[in-house]
């Protein structure tokens, strides 16, 4: 396959062409020559091998029509990779509001390749003895069903003798297409699916032998059929094989192939009717119609382990069955066995007269097990999906049995869990991506668990109950006094009831669905919070292009919306602007955005959760707008609205324009600045430092209003030492105990595969423990950008208080601050108290990551400490410590702490209100 200009070309190039709207005349003409370069010397298949919107780029580069390429840059921008498809027959790329742009018909013209299929499953279920398929399937940048009369199908296909059986495919409304296509630009609702395979088809599949049927669909589409083979989910029935039994003893087996959806006939030689132990063996007892061509012997294999039993004849058999049952010795199959909560799972294979080697199907009634083993652990009698026998040693683990939703929204889950294994432990309940956990309270009595799982108030750890967030919740058991969740026991489903899922029930806000992931893990997973006509860039793009500006033509509100840190938070600057104009009795509506995470929230204002209608609305009709991040593109201030923007940080780190010409430079992100702070009134600044750099690096044309930032007042405030007690009480924490505050920033090249950032935790926790213990408790505050659990909570030592609303409060009750490079060393300096910058990776982070606009190493008010033996023993001698820094201290509260007189949130307040319906004289 021949490379295309994009991979040739230098890293450098790729760059220009991605900034090219904000590149100079010297990298625009640099990129040109580099592009024709390249394809003099490539050839044009470099060029036509493209994807589509990719070639019409690369193109206009090796012509040099610059203001073309421009203009195809900023569409792509805002949608990468979507374009409109024009011709029937021969289908021509189309780029929306671009359709004067002229091309030549072999950069124009698409290809089969340029309009791939995507076909995704969504459910299985069987209505009587009928196999029902649903999901959705498009032909990408094709959102409208095709005209033609010939109308989509879908086909199973055998894979040895490749012969067809095409079936009906009915159109269903499916919105969960237009969410998973990524793209803002078409709507995919009309492309779902509907595929019944009827019991008599299922039996004319089964009459025609053993093998495999792919599922594919075909979709007419400019110029032909497109097809595709249907993918699996990832969990649920639509993401697991199951099996039914037909009546001439054939399986089906509905699942899924290497590359598709499939249907697979199996006519098993015998069966296992039952495993059991007993007296220190293992017996397994196969079934083969009597005359029948029976197996020889069973085999049990995982890695090194390998035994083999012969087949034995059993008499008395008066059903028209023959049984035969081998013996394995129990001592022999778990000889190997770990410790701890690894397992081994057992492949069990019958053996033909042959020597061939056959999968080990299960009869319809049989039964899996438990079997106690030494310390902790079972084997486990267990089956897959396919329905073929698995054995498998592990640490034992509490199934469930039952599962009831009752009427007032409660989860119900009960099962097994021996006493000797339960003693000790407590239930978590995990996040599957953001790792955040909730403990669960467990009823245990004679060797069962119940658990009551009510996911509109899951209780928090030092904080009120809140609802779930949207994602999948997975349970695990759990030493009480465990130091981390390496040694977590997973709660999973029972066989025989995994096809009771899915279970959906409905709360007091939202439905629930309880569902599985590697065949019999249990998660509990809440309905977004967005409804079908809010989520997915498509209908988010229609409530910022559309909604937003209908709003906009109705009347402002008396209203204050608040947004902190993209509604993670009810913190910062804006939560003392609320607390203020609460405290004056102001008359308007508060309002609060909140994200998906599900923050704690003031009981005295109206919430909203950001990206719904509501949103939106606010947004177009509140009269003041207070926010701490930028807010999006989409967004214009209207005649009479006051934006205001506290911002969030004293700036040590690079930011903004000050970050061009490095790695982490966005230049389309700096040419937007100035449109993005047109949009407030005012921009608030901590002090003269940032107001020099913010007004540089933001491209702030208006003068910012150097008030301080309203969150520090709480410094300075007369109930400051009430708020604190307020806050230990919360907390818990132990009186006469010194309170050491970690809250480091986040690391941009530190990343998990879901694109969130990993908690990179430095600090020996166990032996900084062992050290201060006894006379220390230490907070640890996450970026609200890192997820990841903290080892040790619980114990005593460490707390985690990343989901405690605000880190104001925290300010208050600590006695040391543990930071780096986060901007918490420039508020919490007005304290006074000590601060230590554990900065492990100084010279990474500022010579490569992203640079500091001060020499850190000079200006500190506090040791830089790179060990955490360094870390312990400066909070151990803490007092030296800040005699040695005193006159440093001094100087940085001089240089970053003025104005700290505990009035900024008054002054931004008056001037926020001054001129409009609300003002009022300066408070005292």
């Amino acid at each position: 396959m021949a490379q295309s200009l994009a991979t040739l070309a230098s890293a450098r190039v790729r760059r220009v062409l991605r900034f090219f709207p904000e590149s100079s005349r010297a990298e625009r003409e640099e990129l040109c020559a580099a592009a024709r370069e390249l394809l003099d010397a490539h050839g044009e298949e470099a060029l036509t091998c493209l994807p589509p919107t990719e070639r019409v780029m690369w193109y206009l580069a090796t012509e040099g029509r610059a203001e073309d390429l421009d203009d195809v840059v900023r569409n792509q921008r805002r949608d990468p990779g979507s374009f409109l498809v024009a011709g029937a027959r021969r289908p021509r790329l189309v780029l929306p509001g671009l359709r004067g742009l002229a091309l030549p018909e072999r950069i124009a013209a698409l290809r089969p390749a340029d309009l791939p299929v995507t076909a995704q499953l969504t459910s299985v279920e069987w209505r009587g003895d009928d196999l029902v398929w649903q999901g959705y399937a498009f032909i990408a940048n094709l959102p409208r069903p095709s005209s033609r009369a010939l109308g989509r199908f879908a086909v199973l296909e055998h894979g040895e003798s490749g012969r067809r059986v095409v079936l009906r495919m009915r159109r269903t409304k499916n919105p969960q297409a237009t969410v998973a296509s990524g793209q803002a630009l078409h709507c995919y609702d009309d492309t779902g699916f509907e595929v019944v395979v009827s019991a008599r088809r299922l039996r004319e599949l089964a009459g025609r032998g053993a093998g495999q049927w792919s599922l594919s669909v075909g979709i007419p589409g400019p110029g032909g059929i497109y097809r595709a083979p249907v993918r699996k989910r990832d969990a649920g029935a639509a993401g697991h094989n199951q099996f039914r039994r037909l009546a001439d003893g054939s399986r089906l087996v509905v699942g899924f192939g290497k590359d598709a959806v499939a249907i697979t006939v199996k006519q098993p030689l015998a069966t296992v009717e039952s495993c059991t132990v007993a007296d220190g063996e293992l017996r397994l007892v196969t079934r083969a119609l009597s005359g029948a061509e029976a197996p020889a012997a069973v085999s049990v294999a995982e890695g090194d382990t390998r035994l083999e039993s012969p087949l034995t004849p059993l008499s008395g058999s008066p059903d028209g069955f023959q049984r035969q049952q081998a013996v394995f010795n129990l001592s022999e199959l778990v000889e190997k066995d770990p410790s701890g909560i690894a397992g081994r799972q057992f492949k069990v294979a019958l053996k033909g007269a042959d020597g061939r080697r056959l999968e080990a199907p299960i009869t319809e009634d049989f039964t899996t097990s438990r079997h106690p083993l030494a310390s902790g652990r079972e084997l486990a009698v267990h089956r897959d999906g396919p329905g073929n026998l698995i054995l498998a040693t592990r640490a034992v683990r509490p199934v469930v049995e039952a599962m009831t939703a009752t009427g007032s929204g409660e989860l119900v889950l009960e099962g097994t869990y021996p006493a000797e294994q339960a003693a000790g432990k407590k239930v978590v309940l995990r996040h599957g991506v953001r790792l955040e956990e909730k403990e669960l309270p467990v009823e245990l009595a004679d060797g069962r668990f119940t658990v009551r799982i009510d996911p509109e108030s899951a209780p928090q750890v030092n904080g009120p109950a809140l609802p779930l967030c949207p994602g999948r919740w997975y349970l695990f058991f759990r030493d009480a006094d465990a130091w981390d969740k390496s040694g977590d026991i997973p709660v999973t489903l029972r066989p025989e009831q995994v096809e009771e899922l899915p279970l959906r029930f409905s709360g007091r806000q939202r439905a629930h669905t309880v569902d599985r992931r590697f065949f019999d893990r249990l998660f509990i997973e809440p309905e977004r919070l967005l409804s079908p006509d809010e989520h997915g860039a498509y209908r988010q793009r229609i409530l910022g292009e559309v909604y937003f500006n209908e709003q906009r033509e109705r009347p402002l509100r008396d209203a204050v919306l608040y947004l902190s840190l993209g509604g993670k938070q009810f913190s910062d600057s804006p939560r003392a602007v609320y607390e203020e104009l609460v405290r004056r009795g102001t008359d308007v509506e508060h309002i609060w955005i909140q994200d998906a995470g599900l923050p704690e929230m003031p009981t005295g204002a109206r919430v909203v959760t950001w990206g719904t209608r509501e949103c939106y609305e606010a947004f177009a009709r509140s009269r003041y707008v207070v926010v701490n991040t930028a807010i999006g593109d989409w967004f214009v201030a209207r005649p009479g609205q006051r934006v205001v923007q506290t911002w969030h940080g004293t700036p040590l780190k690079k930011i903004g324009k000050d970050l061009s010409g490095s790695s982490k430079s966005n230049p389309a992100y700096i040419a937007g600045l100035p449109h993005t702070y047109r949009q407030f009134d005012f921009v608030v600044s901590p002090n003269a430092y940032t107001t020099e750099i913010m007004s540089r690096a933001y491209s702030i044309e208006s003068p910012m209003f150097e008030s301080g930032y309203p969150r520090n007042d709480i410094f300075h405030a007369p109930d400051r030492a009430a708020r604190a007690a307020r806050v230990r009480e919360r907390l818990g924490l132990p009186e006469g105990k010194k309170v050491v505050l970690y809250a480091p920033t986040w690391r941009e090249d530190q990343q998990h595969a879901s694109k969130l950032y990993k908690l990179d935790l430095r600090i020996d926790l166990a032996a900084a423990q062992a050290e201060l213990g006894d006379d220390h408790v230490l907070l640890l505050r996450k970026h609200p950008r890192v997820h990841g659990s903290v080892p040790g909570v619980g114990r005593g030592f460490v707390w985690d208080v990343t989901r405690y609303p605000d880190i104001a409060d925290l300010y208050l009750v600590a006695d040391v601050l543990i930071t780096d490079y986060s901007s918490a060393l420039f508020d919490f300096a007005h304290s006074g108290r000590p601060m230590l910058f554990f900065t492990y990776d100084l010279e990474h982070y500022r010579d490569e990551l992203r640079g500091l606009y001060f020499d850190f190493t000079t200006r500190a008010p506090g040791p830089l400490l790179k060990t955490s033996e360094e870390l312990v023993k400066a909070l151990r001698d803490v007092d030296a410590v800040e005699a040695e820094y005193r006159e440093k201290y001094a100087q940085f509260k001089k240089d970053f702490c003025e104005p700290g007189d505990g009035l900024a949130t008054a002054r931004v307040v008056d001037r926020m209100l001054a001129d409009g319906p609300h003002a009022m004289a300066p408070a005292e």
